[in-house]
């Protein structure tokens, strides 16, 4: 059980992996005593996903990070308003339930192990935390660093928990436009294939063994070419780790900007991937939301400002 460091200015991360609530998870996970934990709980020194909390019962769900450290955070209770991120959100949609964004290239979903601030999480919590300091999001479903585009959270535990246990099976649609490096032999084509993770250097890659490795199933479609680059139109079926760009490598036309997989040319120095649709149905509300992100200029001005 690791122990708090005495650092004044020294931050201990915790992964949750199941919920429970976080007094309990600090009881079972903090080598202290439990007066002490309760006093730097008072005193807001243990945040959730990066906002400072206080509350003995306050709800965790899998993959929560909790943080502590030495520094008291009252001064940041005090300021009224909260101090906002420099990060403006390109917000898409948002209701009670659900919030939308168009995430730029670039930035993570949610921390990694080198990065913990700069997430689309974070700044989405910081954004709704001001509006309601009590108030909380949750991740639907993440897309690569590096791609753009849709991303969906959602305000509350159940509509998350409900929703995230048959996602594949409630999403209806997942568009992405692509640029590619030369022409597909084909004109349109449906790509299935078993995908595994590399556990050397951490890439996917296709297997023949369905029991080796994930049914991946990604349809596409050519746009338009130029006589070195094709803009592709990709819907997925399932959503694993890297799926397209690992379809479209595997296919002899990598996605531009994209040297983990096999592409070294990068003319709109960025990877040529964007989520610009997705489609999904709210068993809880009996709706079905669509959420459209504005396919980015770069992008077409390669094609000679193609409409899309």
């Amino acid at each position: 059980m690791p122990k708090l460091k005495n650092n004044t200015n020294t931050i201990n991360r915790y992964k949750v992996h199941e919920s429970t609530e976080l007094l309990k998870f600090l009881f079972e996970r903090v080598s202290d005593s439990k007066n002490n934990i309760k006093n730097y709980l008072k005193n807001k020194q243990f945040l959730v996903n990066g906002i400072p909390v206080s509350q003995f019962n306050y709800p965790l769900v899998k993959d929560d990070i909790v943080e502590f450290t030495k520094i008291r955070y009252k001064a940041i209770e005090n300021k009224t308003p909260q101090k906002e991120s420099s990060y403006k959100l390109d917000i898409i949609y948002e209701d009670d339930t659900f919030i939308a964004l168009n995430k730029p290239s670039g930035m993570l979903s949610i921390e990694s192990d080198t990065e913990k601030l700069d997430t689309i999480y974070n700044h989405v919590s910081r954004y709704v935390s001001i509006k309601s300091k009590d108030k909380r999001v949750y991740l639907l479903h993440r897309i690569d660093k590096d791609t753009s585009g849709v991303i969906v959270f959602v305000k509350d535990e159940l509509t998350r928990n409900i929703l995230s246990k048959k996602w594949n099976e409630l999403v209806k649609s997942r568009e992405y436009i692509a640029i590619v490096d030369g022409i597909p032999e084909k004109k349109s084509d449906t790509i299935k294939t078993y995908l595994k993770k590399n556990e050397v250097n951490n890439l996917m890659y296709s297997v023949k063994n369905p029991k080796d490795g994930k049914l991946s199933i990604t349809n596409y479609k050519v746009i338009k070419s130029t006589d070195k680059y094709s803009l592709l139109d990709v819907d997925i079926e399932t959503g694993r780790k890297n799926q397209i760009r690992v379809h479209m490598k595997e296919m002899g036309n990598p996605i531009i900007g994209d040297p983990k997989y096999g592409n070294e040319t990068n003319p709109i120095n960025r990877l040529g991937l964007h989520a610009y649709k997705l489609e999904f149905y709210n068993p809880i509300d009996k709706k079905t939301y669509v959420f459209k992100a504005k396919v980015p200029k770069e992008f077409t001005k390669l094609f000679g400002g193609i409409n899309l």
